[in-house]
């Protein structure tokens, strides 16, 4: 028999782990039981949230909820009966009313194994390019560049208008095409097949039921292997669709989009919240992450999705790690002293909630301030999470990053302190940092490092190091930052130049290294795919960047969504951060063919990408691909363009008897 002192120890030690598991399951956000819990809790907020309204009516003042309108009247059934069209439909009229008429990675990402959704990627020996509601293949192994086929981006005998194709994800002989539909109301993901020989076929279609995910910064698509990472927002409104109308849901394209099709996703036991109450005069989001298993046949038309959602404030910037989907939720209210006394204080209320891949439940934690946009997060290797913040801001969707303002602060926190919600960051985990008060930030993380900046003024730190914050003078407008392997760049404008600065990263510091200006130009995208780095060697590599001459139209490429290419592909290398201009990859000037566009039909993710494949270089502009020649010689090294296709498409009459669709 053991010792009684044994037998204590044994019995104190499993009481201690039955404590330590209860905490651990009770650190976690709470989940509803039920539909009718869920509906209750919205019921409340709706009924505060309407008489409320009627009280400011009363006091003669427009109740006005943040971020979204309240919706108008449900379409026809026979398109969609779901809230999300309402929302998307103003999203759609911003949109307009700017608008004036598997081989290695070539996209500029942010973590790597964490490809996100854009406009050209490589799959073996092709090129596939999604452009203006089409696809494109293009043929590149076997040193060819050979357009090879052309189909539409959305499902046959489907009715494209009212939709916006915008992001291309492959996974070994899957191509996936990420658009929203205003007219069926949510996400839409088509799957097609690519073919040994450059071919595509249509797969199948499906509709996510959601608002519209658009943000001028990040992407709303994310591929972790086989699994498909979407976020969407889903506004409730208090005046506005019955909750259970509106809850994320999927359907397959069948030929008809009917309501009724759908099978909900998200049950009330997947939906998270904190324990703050709901501000009745702000309007409420379910911020859905929503994962889709792309199964391990390349022919199956299945797609398996599951969403888990957090019910918070409307405004929202969210990232993507290799192990989870942080989603930052902000909120801004005005406070009165008394009824119709004129408002003089606005209160904030954050947190950050973790949605972990592998399906673990979500935590949470309430914080202050708001990101800028998915740049301004690191989730490290030290199990913390780092995140650079503003004072005031409405979070990330379609133009709002631009839109952040106040002090800047850097939050580096344990991943130990998320739990269920009702704790916050502590005064440590917060880091005054300097930075301006009036202007919106570029910043990224690059090693152990941060860089952040904004008019002609940056500054990097170190931040697992509260080592202080190094000021950068670099001369000229601080409009990107990027990685250039361990050390940074700062590209910008000064007048009429466009500027590219290094930034050496070291243990002694962080200062400016080498710079080089071009002449007569200015970015011609503004999106982080627009840039390309690719290492060449020790300390060394090519870097490429579209750009328009500066009397030509500004906002060219992707920064408004108009869709003229950008003039050239300006190519550099850099060897210890001294840079050499190889030359550009210049668009061909002239007459633009007609594509008989049918959908999609502005660039709001750009049209200009750098693309290096092994020792090519090639620039993608609209509908031309240009491959460039490396040279060195007596004067050093340069670029001269070896050949150029253009795959615009052309009317049928046109190229019946011709094998490919292409000019």
């Amino acid at each position: 028999m053991p010792p009684i002192r044994t037998l204590l120890a044994l019995l104190a030690s499993v009481a201690s782990s039955l404590v330590m598991s209860q905490a651990q399951a009770a650190a976690t956000l709470k989940p509803y039981r039920s539909d009718a819990e869920l509906g209750a809790a919205l019921d409340r907020w709706q009924q505060a949230a309407q008489a409320l309204g009627r009280q400011r009516t009363r006091a003669g003042a427009a109740m006005k909820l943040s971020m979204a309108p309240p919706a108008p009247a449900a379409p026809a059934a026979a398109e969609t009966s779901a809230a999300p069209a309402a929302a998307a439909q103003d999203s759609q009229a911003e949109k307009q009313r700017a608008e004036p008429g598997a081989g290695e990675s070539i996209t500029n990402v942010q973590t790597a194994g964490v490809d996100e959704g854009g406009i050209v990627k490589r799959a073996g020996d092709h090129l596939i390019i999604l452009r203006r509601g089409r696809l494109f293949t293009v043929r590149v192994g076997g040193d060819q560049l050979r357009p090879v086929a052309m189909t539409d981006a959305f499902a046959p005998g489907s009715d494209p208008r009212g939709a916006w194709y915008d992001e291309l994800l492959v996974s070994g002989r899957t191509v996936v095409v990420v658009g929203y539909s205003y007219a069926r109301g949510g996400t839409e993901i088509g799957l097609f097949e690519l073919g040994d020989d450059g071919s595509l076929d249509y797969r199948a279609t499906h509709h996510l039921r959601s608002f519209d995910y658009y943000s001028a910064r990040n992407y709303a698509s994310r591929l972790v292997g086989r699994q498909l990472i979407f976020y969407s927002p889903t506004v409730l409104q208090p005046w506005g669709q019955p909750w259970a109308q509106m809850m994320p849901a999927q359907r397959r394209w069948g030929g008809q989009a009917l309501p009724g099709d759908f099978e909900r996703i998200l049950p009330a036991t997947k939906v998270f919240r904190s324990d703050d109450d709901f501000d009745p005069g702000q309007a409420l989001a379910l911020h859905t992450v929503t994962r889709c298993d792309l199964g391990s046949h390349p022919g199956d038309n299945k797609l398996d999705c599951e969403s888990s959602a957090v019910l918070g404030p409307v405004g929202r910037v969210f990232y993507v790690s290799q192990g989870s989907v942080y989603v930052w939720t902000q909120a801004w209210r005005r406070v009165t002293g008394a009824e119709g006394e004129r408002p003089d204080t606005m209160v904030s209320s954050a947190a950050v909630f973790r949605l972990p891949l592998d399906g673990a439940m979500p935590t949470g934690l309430k914080t202050a301030g708001v990101p800028t946009d998915q740049l301004s997060f690191l989730e490290d290797g030290q199990g913390h999470l780092n995140v650079l913040l503003r004072e005031q801001g409405s979070g990330e969707g379609m133009w709002g990053a631009d839109r952040s303002r106040g002090r800047t602060a850097l939050l580096r926190v344990p991943l130990s302190a998320f739990g269920d919600g009702s704790s916050a960051a502590q005064r440590e985990h917060y880091r005054r940092l300097p930075g301006p008060t009036h202007a919106a930030l570029q910043n990224r993380f690059v090693g152990d490092w941060l860089l952040w900046g904004a008019g002609q003024q940056a500054w990097a730190t170190r931040y697992a190091a509260d080592t202080g914050a190094q000021s950068l003078n670099p001369g000229h407008a601080v409009e990107r930052i990027e990685a250039l392997g361990e050390h940074a760049l700062l590209v910008g404008n000064d007048g009429h130049e466009l500027n590219f600065s290094a930034v050496r990263l070291a243990r002694g510091g962080a200062h400016i290294a080498g710079r080089h200006s071009q002449a007569g130009a200015r970015q011609g995208e503004s999106r982080s795919h627009g840039f390309f780095y690719r290492s060449t060697g020790a300390d060394e590599g090519l870097l490429g960047l579209p750009i328009v001459a500066t009397e030509a139209n500004r906002h060219s490429g992707s920064a408004d969504g108009r869709q003229a290419a950008p003039a050239s592909v300006v190519v550099l290398r850099q060897r210890s951060l001294s840079f050499t201009a190889l030359g550009e990859l210049q668009a061909r000037p002239g007459r633009r063919l007609d594509d008989r566009c049918k959908a999609s039909c502005v660039d709001w993710y750009g049209n200009a990408r750098p693309i290096f494949l092994g020792t090519r270089v090639l620039a993608l502009m609209g509908y031309e691909l240009v491959e460039g020649r490396l040279l060195t010689g007596f004067l050093g090294e340069s670029i001269e363009e070896r050949r150029r296709v253009n795959f615009t498409p052309r009317p049928a009459a046109q190229w019946s008897n011709r094998p490919t669709p292409f000019e």
